[in-house]
């Protein structure tokens, strides 16, 4: 019985996963069984990262929202805000409230300041 050769397809496999890890340190990108477990690990991390990153996106726009609105009022606070432009229907996400206070905190103030006036004004007739 003749010997089969079927370097063709395990070479192409192992030349992708090579070119996966070729920048890996080490055995990491040299030895074959390596780089598999390595290429595994590493599309673990990422999986898990890319939900990690969402979530401290969200903290830090939440953080830097809740230190402008604390700098205008004492008594104002993120949760307060958020519950507020919640009762008035107005659709801002925390991405773009956080790019406001940032590059236009005057702008934020104006809006925090329209809602604590709205709020003020349904209290007093007893609108709510």
């Amino acid at each position: 019985m003749t010997r089969i050769r079927r370097g063709y397809v395990a070479r192409k496999r192992r030349t992708k996963i090579r070119l996966f890890a070729s920048s890996f340190r080490g055995a990491h990108s040299r030895l074959t069984r390596t780089i598999t477990q390595q290429k595994i690990r590493a599309l673990v991390s990422a999986h898990r990262d890319r939900d990690r990153q969402k979530r401290d996106f969200r903290r830090l726009w939440i953080t830097r929202i809740n230190a402008v609105i604390r700098e205008n009022k004492v008594s104002y606070s993120y949760s307060r805000l958020i519950h507020d432009l919640y009762k008035r229907k107005l659709l801002l996400n925390r991405k773009i409230l956080a790019q406001i206070a940032i590059l236009n905190r005057n702008c934020l103030y104006m809006i925090s300041n329209e809602i604590i006036k709205e709020g003020d004004c349904k209290e007093s007739t007893g609108k709510i």
